[in-house]
């Protein structure tokens, strides 16, 4: 399966590498964003991820899967954004201990079914972590002067959950707020529903979802609702690993 632009990188090849940590930005109480130095660069496409393998003095490993936040810029540098969970083995270690100068093993990009190319126009619906592949998405489209190709659709708790809250606002993108709304807010907080959708439907977009299994069927069904058919809908459901 071809994993990178090009056609020239496969899953078998896909070497584990050790990259370094440059910076670690807060994006919430619970989320931080960890820039990767990485030694073997590799292209990515948007919406791809990387896996993070964390190796214990007596050989135990842990990884978990983190999408990439940073949109595709040659610089051999990605961005991974981690919620922290409690009881989760990488995630707590990646919060509670690592710090710029650090290094960490790393594998990718890895994922085709859930990439934008930056070619078509898309609907893109995510909930908390969900916005993670969906802002590398927005930053592409801003970076190659295509803003007009995306609708972002972002459900967070309060202000205070929201990811990227100083990037993400701009013509292309819409935040809904299910518990907490900030001064001034326009609609009141509540779960996503058609009546969010429907203005933005232009008939002829792919649609990313991402978020917890249980938004993601809510939001492909208000999607559904809104008049765009199943087969138009990629789903990416995030969450604890079992």
């Amino acid at each position: 399966m071809t994993l990178t632009p090009g056609g020239t990188t496969h899953r078998r090849t896909l070497r584990w590498q050790t990259a370094q940590v440059l910076s670690v930005r807060e994006e919430t109480p619970r989320a931080r964003t960890f820039r990767l130095a990485l030694p073997e660069p590799r292209p990515h496409l948007a919406g791809q991820h990387y896996v993070v393998r964390l190796t214990a003095p007596d050989g135990y490993t842990a990884s978990r899967s983190y999408s990439v936040a940073s949109a595709p810029d040659g610089t051999g540098e990605i961005e991974l954004t981690v919620e922290r969970l409690e009881g989760g083995e990488v995630s707590e270690f990646l919060h509670d201990v690592v710090r710029p100068g650090d290094e960490l093993e790393v594998r990718g990009p890895i994922g085709l079914f859930f990439v934008w190319e930056g070619e078509r126009p898309a609907l893109l619906v995510g909930g908390g972590s969900g916005v993670v592949p969906l802002m590398a998405m927005l930053r592409q489209a801003r970076a190659i002067g295509r803003g007009d190709l995306l609708r972002l659709v972002v459900s967070a708790r309060s202000p205070g959950d929201l990811y990227y809250a100083d990037e993400l606002p701009g013509p292309e993108s819409v935040v809904l707020y299910t518990r907490q709304t900030p001064p001034g807010a326009g609609r009141t907080a509540g779960r996503i529903a058609v009546a969010d959708i429907a203005p933005l439907v232009r008939g002829d977009e792919d649609v990313y979802v991402c978020g917890s299994p249980a938004f993601a069927d809510a939001a492909t069904d208000v999607i559904i609702g809104a008049g765009i058919p199943a087969e138009r809908i990629r789903v990416e459901r995030f969450g604890p690993s079992g």
